[in-house]
């Protein structure tokens, strides 16, 4: 599992000014409308810090914690310890659809896919990882120049070209067998694009 398949500029952000970016985890949760009972795979989870306030709101459902880095997933175990909900898996999100033993109903990447090199080919590993129907979100950066979105007084995200409006998301996303469901501003800086998989693109035995 070579370290060089990382995305570019997804490396998990200093934890200070994450969590003052995002002081809510639960309510963008439920914002992304991930509910009771799901189970849902956090792609490139990081540290954990959505993977835990999934894991609380899917309550008897069932969370896997998804990354490339094997010394975040050791830290996302950390965050997750005591949540009898939560599984972990050290894989590369580009084999996402073979390396899920069962399909998800929700699959959530937050903010790693602008760095994704072949987007739409990510998705149809998406698309084999779910359920009929089943659900992916992205929360993204709003292409907004990154002198603008400061945090803690610098500024902070992606470099300006790599963000991505909603159509461009939604134009890589959508060919690889999803169809937009709704969007969800996430303030300051984000929103969430959620996208439902449609039954013409299933994948076999899925």
């Amino acid at each position: 599992m070579s370290q060089d398949r990382l995305f570019p500029a997804t490396i998990m952000p200093d934890q200070n000014w994450w969590h003052v970016l995002w002081p809510d985890p639960d309510g963008v949760v439920r914002a992304l409308r991930i509910e009771p009972g799901m189970t849902v795979v956090d792609v490139g989870c990081g540290d954990g810090y959505f993977t835990a306030a999934i894991a609380r709101q899917i309550g008897m459902g069932h969370i896997i914690g998804f990354d490339l880095d094997p010394v975040m997933l050791k830290q996302a175990k950390a965050t997750c310890e005591g949540m009898k909900n939560c599984d972990f898996l050290l894989g590369d999100a580009m084999e996402l659809g073979h390396l899920i033993s069962s399909p998800a109903n929700y699959i959530l990447m937050a903010n790693t896919f602008h760095g994704a090199p072949d987007k739409t080919a990510l998705a149809q590993e998406v698309a084999a990882a779910l359920k009929p129907d089943g659900c992916f979100a992205i929360i993204n950066w709003h292409p907004l120049p990154r002198q603008e979105t400061t945090v803690l007084g610098q500024p902070r995200g992606p470099r300006t070209e790599l963000r991505m409006s909603q159509e461009q998301t939604r134009s890589v996303v959508e060919p690889a067998g999803f169809e937009l469901k709704a969007l969800v501003e996430l303030p300051p800086y984000h929103y969430g694009a959620i996208f439902r998989k449609t039954a013409r693109h299933e994948s076999p035995g899925k």
